[in-house]
């Protein structure tokens, strides 16, 4: 391991280390732009210059590999001076526009030229001008700003994998853009955003909305997939200006999807802000007591067997298993959190759980994908596979929709059978997962929710236990779910208790009047005509499907508006902060399933967060160990059976569009009517 001299310090380091690596490692600030931690390294930017002794001209730090005996200056006078030079360079072009540029306060030309730049330019002739370039509904462009660090380049083609810009020309007529006019076909394409050191990319949706000292920031967990990303909310009164990553190197790494980065503006419109009770066929405003009080005396007399409840897609822990206690104190063993219909075995946690961690994805040298696609189900997860290839030996097996998913995959089959054949070791890829170091199985949460849904488990559960996917220290068994709460609902017990009956029984039985009083907490992606006659109290924050079909509505509140607990595909709990208040007279939702309890005369044993979060404790003790996976037992799950249903599905057509937020958002509105085929409903991918 090679030691050098930084700045009089002496440090020890790995083979392959840069010099700016080494800096870093003792607390030594070096200016970078083209320089990225998760790019490959360009060194075209010059302005990480350091002066190297015995070397006869300052060398690029980023680019330089520590060796035995090196002596690194970073403060001496020819540092400071070289830096000086580069900057004045990089200024000689760049607009004086930063009053009206969406990047002033954050800008990192900004900060370095404070610390490295002059105060008066040299420069006297015309400055280049460049084009803007149309990127589509998301990312604004101001070229005449770029100064060419090609971070963006770089983005596009090792991490979103569409290598969709590039620079065309030479010297001063350079310039970034894609080759054909068109907007970006990446679910990652905000990303460009935040890598960008300048002012050339920014927010669309966001141009000239707030200057960053005037944001209130709280940090928080998306709720729009199954991931769990780690984001910060920015907020300028009580509106959700944008959201942005935050740095997890477990889940999300230092990005987001598209759609939970520019899906926020749906927090504002369609918005529940009162109570309503259904009079005379319409639903009408209402106060909190009217609202309960149409609900107890509907619920007056009706048996427990003939009530049910259904947990939608970003419901927090708290508020389910609220609804959970209040279905209990009521008598009602009917109730379930998979809004999909899905019937497979929730016996074993492992079955259901993401058991290699999204982190494990790295390890991996074989993976097999069952019923999924992830690069629009979970593109965090898409890109971790992504991030797993090009380091090489990876082999990647596909069963299911053929989509490209931004790496080179072999397609095994359509359907089931080509699972059972691997399950029962008669296909070739069964001796690649037996040969693997770190083989690798993710099943989709679509290929589940079919009639043979079981038998897709079982066989799925075969082909990790027959192929050695099973192994002291390493679970390759993965369920790639696509609901923020459903991990967390199962967690719970959010499920048909005995004789109870779940999502595919309720809405049968409430067709058929069996059902009398149907409980919706924040479930729009059911059927709502299958529901019949029976009584629908609907408790959201979004006027969207359930919300038409309710008798009562309770306004509850959105993730950004709450705190509250969300277990993502992993298994791993995490808790969002409350950014902003609800709208009007909308509430928590568990503060409202309290106050309604008392109502019904079955009142709930907490009243205040910690109360409630405690009760989370003693229904899964997996709930203490916030931020962290707990790894779950194997064990025996599925129900054998006939594997002869249709080939596997993604059940999402729109990446855009996929829960109430998303769908009220205007600017996932423009990406749908820029992205998806109108032709077929599918997301459109680059091919």
């Amino acid at each position: 391991m090679p030691k050098l001299t930084i700045d009089g310090m002496p440090i020890e380091v790995e083979p392959g280390t840069s010099v700016l690596q080494a800096c870093e490692m003792l607390g030594v600030e070096v200016p970078r732009f083209c320089y990225h931690d998760r790019l490959s390294v360009a060194a075209n930017c010059r302005m990480c210059l350091v002066e190297m002794e015995k070397a006869p001209k300052p060398v690029a730090s980023c680019a330089m590999p520590c060796s035995e005996g090196m002596v690194i200056k970073t403060n001496s006078p020819l540092a400071r001076n070289a830096r000086r030079g580069v900057m004045e360079f990089l200024l000689i072009n760049h607009p004086l526009d930063c009053p009206i540029c969406d990047q002033g306060g954050e800008c990192d030309l900004q900060d370095q030229a404070m610390a490295y730049g002059f105060d008066r330019g040299r420069y006297g002739e015309t400055k280049r001008a460049v084009k803007d370039k149309e990127l589509g509904p998301l990312i604004k462009t101001v070229m005449t700003r770029c100064i060419h660090c090609t971070r963006c380049i770089r983005f596009a083609e090792e991490i979103a994998g569409v290598p969709e810009l590039g620079a065309t020309g030479r010297g001063e007529h350079m310039e970034v853009g894609t080759y054909i006019e068109q907007a970006i076909t990446s679910e990652l394409s905000g990303n460009l955003v935040d890598v960008c050191p300048v002012g050339a990319l920014t927010s669309k949706p966001y141009a000239f909305s707030a200057r960053p000292w005037e944001l209130r920031k709280a940090e928080s967990i998306d709720v729009l997939d199954a991931v769990g990303s780690n984001i910060r909310i920015d907020l300028r009164g009580g509106e959700v200006l944008r959201v942005l990553p935050r740095l997890n190197d477990d889940v999300n790494e230092e990005w987001i999807s598209d759609k939970t980065r520019y899906a926020c503006d749906g927090l504002k419109r369609q918005r529940l802000d009162r109570p309503f009770i259904r009079r005379d066929g319409k639903l009408k405003p209402a106060s909190w007591n009217e609202a309960f009080a149409a609900i107890a005396a509907r619920l007056k007399g009706v048996p427990g067997e003939r009530i049910a409840a259904l947990a939608g897609d970003l419901c927090d822990a708290e508020a389910m298993v609220a609804l959970k206690d209040l279905m209990a104190g009521l008598g009602s063993p009917n109730l379930d959190c998979r809004q999909d219909g899905a019937a497979f075995d929730t016996s074993c946690r492992a079955g259901y759980l993401f058991n290699s961690t999204i982190a494990g994805i790295e390890k991996a040298d074989v993976i097999l994908l069952v019923g999924t696609d992830p690069r629009h189900e979970a593109p965090l997860v898409n890109a971790r596979i992504r991030k797993r290839y090009r380091r090489g030996g990876l082999q990647v097996g596909v069963i299911g929709p053929g989509v490209d998913l931004t790496y080179p995959t072999t397609y095994l089959g359509a359907g089931p059978p080509t699972l059972q054949e691997i399950a029962e070791g008669r296909h070739d890829f069964a001796a690649k997962l037996k040969a693997a170091k770190h083989p690798l199985l993710i099943l989709g949460a679509g290929a589940l929710a079919r009639p043979d849904g079981l038998a897709v488990q079982a066989a799925a559960r075969l082909v990790a236990e027959s192929c050695g996917l099973i192994r002291d220290g390493w679970n390759g068994y993965n369920v790639l779910q696509l609901a923020a709460a459903r991990v967390g609902g199962l967690d719970l017990g959010f499920l048909p208790g005995t004789d109870g009956r779940g999502t595919r029984g309720i809405l049968d039985g409430a067709g058929k009047g069996e059902i009398e009083v149907v409980f919706l907490l924040g479930a729009d992606e059911i059927d709502a005509s299958r529901l019949g006659q029976a009584f629908v109290i609907y408790q959201g924050h979004h006027g969207d499907r359930g919300a038409h079909r309710a008798d009562v509505v309770l306004p509850g509140a959105a993730y950004t508006e709450k705190n509250g607990t969300y277990v993502n595909t992993e298994g791993r709990p995490q808790q969002g902060r409350r950014a902003n208040f609800p709208p009007g007279e909308a509430r928590e939702d568990w503060t409202i399933l309290r106050a309604l309890s008392e109502v019904l005369g079955c009142k709930l044993p907490y009243d205040s967060l910690a109360q409630i979060r405690q009760r989370l404790v003693d229904a899964n003790p997996v709930f203490a160990h916030t931020d962290a996976v707990i790894a779950a037992a194997w064990g025996s799950f599925g129900q054998p059976g006939s594997l002869d249903g249709p080939p596997f599905k993604s059940p999402i057509e729109n990446f855009y569009m996929t829960d109430p937020i998303s769908r009220a958002s205007v600017t996932m509105a423009q990406c749908a009517e820029a992205f998806v085929s109108p032709a077929t409903g599918k997301t459109g991918t680059h091919g």
